[in-house]
């Protein structure tokens, strides 16, 4: 049987054409297809004949139609329950991948269709020119799995206006294109049917200079359809308070739908990564993004070997919420601890506590 290439690339023009090619995964990313990405914008950014890189999903049918949809969550849950030590490989790799993405020399142009979530946000966030579509289902969704939002989170959702980071990060919620473009999360809007043409026009130019792909880009977007507007005054009056316990609560005295809605998708999620996720925000806004992923590995070790907690992998927050949502699907986790008002600061600050010393760090080579 012929093995199936995850990561198709190849360079037309001036231009390295990459495609996810694991669309039954809806392109989830594995360590295989982080090395392979990586190995290959090295060799591009170094390359003279290539000067700009655009990347795109596929799906069952073929191309576009699905980005990516994060990182491999079935792997993730398998690897707490046996103590599986590779994810420290996979994260260290993949967020410097992240970094290599948000500080890339050349163009690089995301084409966001369809499902765009974790690690398919850590993988397109620092393009420099980020497309998406009437299909684009954006979302950083980690707290429902246990997990806080990573891939760069805490630099690129820091810097949505106002609080709208932190409503992101703890809520959640999924975006579509007009959203994404409102909230600085997309840049351009092109119809999905345009897109194999806008692909094709990009292996067609001759010079691959931001000048030249602005232009090309704009001959093909064109203004998102209208959607329900985030309700950012909300968002910030009860997103900018203290806690988690103190939003939530406040949330539940507003009888808007909104709040109430609101109120219950936090009440779902994980306490604990809630209180993580809200402090990963508020922190982030002050690091430069190589301190953030930094920051980011200290968390993600300590979520997949809590030691601090006395947990094993498999009672981690992030094993029970995978198991909840995606293995048993009775989607009726069992959070330790149960209730947002259990939660307390000393249960959060060691989260923050490298377990490196500076000279020792994973990532300590990011600039």
């Amino acid at each position: 049987m012929t093995e199936v290439q995850e990561i198709l690339a190849e360079v037309r023009g001036c231009v390295g054409f990459i495609t996810l090619n694991r669309p039954t995964a809806l392109n989830a990313l594995n360590l295989s297809m982080i090395r392979a990405l990586t190995q290959c914008l090295l060799a591009w950014r170094d390359d003279p004949k290539v000067q700009a890189v655009a990347i795109r999903g596929s799906n069952k049918a073929g191309v576009f139609g699905a980005f990516c949809a994060g990182g491999d969550i079935r792997y993730f849950h398998q690897a707490l329950l046996l103590g599986d030590p590779s994810t420290e490989d996979f994260f260290t790799e993949e967020y410097t991948l992240n970094h290599l993405v948000q500080r890339y020399p050349k163009p690089y142009i995301a084409f966001m269709d369809g499902v765009v979530m974790g690690g398919g946000m850590g993988i397109s966030q620092g393009a420099s020119l980020r497309l998406v579509t009437q299909r684009t289902k954006m979302a950083m969704p980690e707290t429902l799995i246990g997990l806080f939002p990573d891939v760069g989170g805490g630099y690129f959702l820091s810097r949505c206006p106002g609080h709208v980071g932190e409503w992101l990060a703890l809520t959640g919620p999924t975006l579509d294109a007009a959203q994404a473009i409102a909230l600085g999360l997309a840049d351009h809007y092109v119809e999905s049917a345009r897109q194999a043409d806008l692909w094709a026009a990009l292996a067609q130019l001759v010079v691959c200079d931001p000048t030249h792909l602005a232009a090309l880009i704009a001959t093909f977007s064109v203004a998102a359809y209208a959607s329900a507007d985030c309700p950012r005054g909300q968002i910030d009056h009860y997103f900018s308070m203290d806690s988690v316990a103190t939003i939530v609560q406040a949330l539940e005295a507003d009888r808007s739908d909104w709040a109430q809605r609101t109120a219950a998708q936090l009440r779902q999620r994980s306490p604990l990564m809630l209180a993580l996720a809200l402090q990963q925000i508020r922190r982030g806004r002050q690091l430069t993004l190589a301190q953030d992923l930094r920051m980011e590995r200290d968390l993600m070790r300590h979520c997949f070997f809590p030691r601090h907690q006395g947990r094993s992998g498999a009672q981690t927050e992030t094993a029970e919420g995978i198991r909840a949502l995606v293995i048993d699907k009775d989607n009726a986790p069992r959070w330790n601890p149960p209730r947002i008002e259990d939660v307390t600061p000393a249960m959060v600050a060691p989260f923050f506590i490298s377990p490196w010393p500076a000279h020792s760090h994973p990532l300590r080579s990011l600039a």
